[in-house]
C-alpha cells in the first residue's frame, strides 16, 4: 500500500459529552490521534490521506474531524477556542476508554494537541506537531496566509476562487503537488450551511479580541516551560501561514522538545513530504529518535 491509498477504516460518531465527534480509525498498538489544521473544508481523514496507511503499520490511527469541521458537531467557542477543541478531544478520549495517547497535530490542531498537553499532561504520552497555530500570534501582523484564511468566510463570503488561492499560494509549497480534486472537496465542505452559519476559525472581533489573542499564544503560557511530554516540532521552513520562527520558539521553552525544519516545504509537511513525515512520525511516537 503506498502513502496515496487509505486503508479500510471503522467510521462511528462518538458521544463526547455535549458534542459529537465523527471518527475514522484502522490498525492496532498504541493510540495514536490525528488532528487536522483548520482551513476551510478540513477534516481529518483528508489531511491525512498520506500518513494513515504508514502509521497503522505500528500503531492503533484514531482519526476525528475536530469539532467546528466535516461530520462532528458544529461551532467552536470563540473566546477560547483552542480550550474548546482540546475539551472536545480530552472528551473523545474518555469515550473511547484511552486514558492516554499520542496527539499528531497540523496547525489549529497543533494548537488544539499543545493545549490539551497543558492542562492535561497525563493525557498525553508524546506529541508531534506541524507548524502549530498560537505560537507567538499577537506579537507580530498575521502572515499572508493566516490573513487569507481568517478572511475567508468574510466580505463576499466563501468562493472555490479563495479557497484555491488559499490552498496554492499559501498553504503548501508547490502548488503542483494539489490535484484539482483536493479544491473540489475542500469547497464543498466549506459551504455547508451549518459550517457557514458558524465558522469554526476566524478572526476575534469585539472588545475581548485582544484577551482572546493573548489567551492563543502559547508563548505567554508559563506551563510550556515545565511541559514534560516528549515533543517533536516539524515545521516547513517555507510555511507562509504560521511563521517558522515558532518551531525555535518551542524548542527553546519547552523542556523536551525535538525540531526539524523541513526544506522546500510550507505548511502541510504530513501531505508535502509523506515519505519523510512518516518515518520521524513512526520513529519518534515509537520511542526512538
Amino acid at each position: 500500500m503506498t502513502a496515496q491509498e487509505l486503508p479500510e477504516m471503522r467510521e462511528s460518531l462518538v458521544d463526547a459529552g455535549d458534542k459529537k465527534i465523527f471518527v475514522a480509525e484502522t490498525g492496532d498498538g498504541p493510540p495514536v490521534l490525528l488532528l487536522h489544521g483548520g482551513g476551510p473544508g478540513a477534516s481529518g481523514v483528508s489531511n491525512y490521506r498520506r500518513n494513515i496507511a504508514a502509521l497503522a503499520e505500528r500503531f492503533r490511527v484514531i482519526v476525528p474531524d475536530l469539532p467546528g469541521y466535516g461530520r462532528s458537531t458544529k461551532g467552536v467557542d470563540a473566546d477560547d477556542p483552542f480550550g474548546f477543541l482540546a475539551d472536545g478531544i480530552r472528551g473523545l478520549l474518555d469515550a473511547l476508554g484511552i486514558e492516554h495517547a499520542h496527539l499528531v497535530g497540523n496547525s489549529y490542531g497543533g494548537a488544539c494537541a499543545l493545549r490539551l498537553a497543558l492542562d492535561t499532561p497525563g493525557r498525553v504520552d508524546r506529541m508531534v506537531l506541524m507548524g502549530p497555530g498560537g505560537v507567538g500570534t499577537t506579537r507580530a501582523l498575521p502572515t499572508p496566509g493566516l490573513q487569507s484564511l481568517l478572511s475567508y468566510y468574510g466580505g463576499e463570503g466563501p468562493s472555490r476562487v479563495k479557497l484555491e488561492k488559499f490552498i496554492r499560494e499559501y498553504l503548501v509549497f508547490n502548488a503542483a503537488q494539489i490535484p484539482d480534486s483536493v479544491i473540489d472537496e475542500r469547497y464543498a465542505a466549506s459551504i455547508d450551511p451549518d459550517v457557514v452559519a458558524a465558522p469554526p476559525l476566524h478572526r476575534p472581533s469585539g472588545p475581548n479580541a485582544l484577551r482572546v489573542l493573548r489567551r492563543m499564544d502559547f508563548t505567554r503560557d508559563a506551563r510550556l516551560a515545565r511541559l514534560a511530554v516528549p515533543t517533536l516540532v516539524l515545521w516547513g521552513a517555507q510555511d507562509k501561514v504560521n511563521r517558522p520562527s515558532g518551531g525555535q520558539a518551542l524548542a527553546e521553552r519547552m523542556p523536551d522538545c525535538d525540531l526539524y525544519v523541513v526544506a522546500n516545504t510550507g505548511h502541510w509537511v504530513q501531505f508535502e513530504r509523506p515519505e519523510l513525515f512518516n518515518r520521524l512520525c513512526a520513529e519518534f511516537l515509537g520511542g526512538t529518535r
